[in-house]
């Protein structure tokens, strides 16, 4: 029976790949996230096709993928994999002067957008969020998404207009979280910023989702940023 107990406690190691044609930031990225008792690197790939080959065989927790891969680029390699292997989560990693393969990026299916320039730890905190089911997108790409399409008027959005006229009637505070959900912000940074509890941010994320119909909130930030709602 201890036996037993010791056992379910021991913390469950993330299986990571990594999709990268660049060798330096591959070793980089392996060394920063195998430095946790909690991650493994398990596959590396400098293109997508060998990448889909191990990813495949390998089927790990989480894949790191580069968008700017010769041949085949990540935007396709992540529609890929996700039809092959729907329940693996992709970080898609991106720099600051491609906002086109930002945009592209936000419908492929991936669980989270970073800068490649982002924090070591940083991008453990999010590798753990993205295996446990939870979309995160970076501020700083959150902000070139919101510059490259076009608004709109987004007084229809304001709470009291409803869904018959094509509005998504969100309250006051919902339209708040949902500033700070596409800045980028968790449900701890966003209590924190409304001096909220977590389970009350969480409360209203998963209220702007249903309102607006959508699964998560890589999806409500792509539409809140498409239809000029923030």
């Amino acid at each position: 029976m201890l036996k037993t107990t010791e056992a379910a406690t021991e913390t469950k190691v993330i299986t990571i790949a990594i999709v990268e044609d660049f060798k330096l930031t591959r070793v980089g990225l392996r060394c920063a996230l195998n430095s946790n008792e909690d991650m493994k690197v398990v596959a590396e790939a400098e293109d997508a096709i060998e990448g889909l080959k191990l990813i495949e065989r390998l089927k790990p927790d989480v894949i790191l993928m580069d968008l700017g891969l010769p041949g085949m680029n990540g935007i396709e390699a992540t529609i890929k994999v996700k039809e092959m292997l729907p329940n693996t989560k992709i970080i898609a990693l991106t720099s600051h002067d491609r906002e086109e393969e930002v945009v592209a990026a936000l419908s492929s299916g991936a669980s989270a957008y970073c800068l490649k320039d982002i924090d070591p730890g940083k991008l453990a905190d999010v590798v753990r969020d993205v295996a446990e089911g939870v979309c995160w997108i970076d501020p700083v790409v959150a902000q070139m998404a919101l510059n490259s399409f076009p608004k709109v008027e987004n007084i229809g959005f304001l709470p009291g207009k409803s869904q018959t006229e094509g509005r998504v009637p969100l309250t006051e505070r919902e339209f708040e979280v949902l500033k700070h959900l596409v800045s980028g912000k968790s449900n701890t940074e966003i209590a924190k910023e409304l001096i909220v509890s977590v389970h009350t941010a969480k409360a209203h994320v998963c209220s702007i989702l249903q309102k607006m119909c959508v699964n998560d909130r890589v999806q409500a930030a792509v539409k809140a940023v498409k239809e000029g709602m923030v």
